[in-house]
């Protein structure tokens, strides 16, 4: 027998008119925290940003070259932007990116420490205090992480794959060297490139190579 429900108490709770209850229990919960799919479309405005953030930069360098502070800080602010706005993830808490990065900073540096060690003369660093050169190097170094292994990778990724992915990064992180130094340095560049997407792709985002790239940069005062 089926007693009605009473005012102010609740019915029973089961199955409602019309639903169809699944064998073993109800169907579970469509997932809702996994990776974001970057939107169709936005491969071409990623790249079109980049070409403008690197346009910028090129404007505001002035006789600073590659070292100027305005004009760094400038770059990353553009390429945070993108990344941003292409709904890149700051990866918080990922202690374990910290080894994998330094370990690829070390073997990126290896080839500047050659060339120290068998170049003449004397070192040339940039101007003014460490402090405020690596506080620059390193806003820029995240900055072009988070765009290049971050919402670029991503943007490729989902359509093209991995290889695709780290290659396009590659390509690209060649590219905005080379108004500062040169075509010559482009082979190099791709290189360091493909070893920081294959750190991406290994590690599964963009905080080791955030890691390697700062590291390195970093290291590079000692280095020159």
């Amino acid at each position: 027998m089926t007693w009605p429900a009473q005012p102010g108490n609740p019915a029973p709770a089961g199955p409602q008119a019309g639903s169809v209850e699944r064998p073993g229990g109800p169907a579970p919960a469509a997932a809702t925290n996994g990776p974001r799919r970057p939107a169709a479309g936005t491969l071409p405005l990623l790249l079109a940003g980049f070409v403008a953030a690197v346009a910028l930069r090129v404007l505001i360098v002035g006789t600073a070259g590659a070292d100027s502070i305005r004009a760094g800080l400038a770059f990353a602010l553009a390429l945070g932007v993108l990344a941003v706005a292409a709904g890149v993830r700051v990866p918080l808490r990922r202690r374990r990116a910290v080894l994998p990065g330094l370990a690829l900073a070390a073997l990126l540096c290896v080839p500047a420490a050659l060339g120290r060690l068998t170049a003449d003369g004397a070192a040339h660093r940039p101007g003014g205090t460490y402090l405020t050169w690596a506080a620059v190097v390193a806003v820029v170094a995240v900055a072009e992480e988070a765009f290049l292994r971050g919402a670029l990778y991503d943007a490729v990724l989902t359509r093209h794959g991995p290889s695709a992915a780290s290659a396009v990064g590659a390509v690209a992180f060649a590219a905005l060297h080379v108004p500062f130094y040169g075509w010559h340095t482009v082979v190099l560049n791709v290189a360091v490139g493909l070893c920081l997407g294959v750190l991406r792709e290994i590690t599964g985002d963009w905080a080791a190579p955030a890691v390697a790239h700062t590291a390195a940069d970093l290291a590079a005062w000692w280095l020159r």
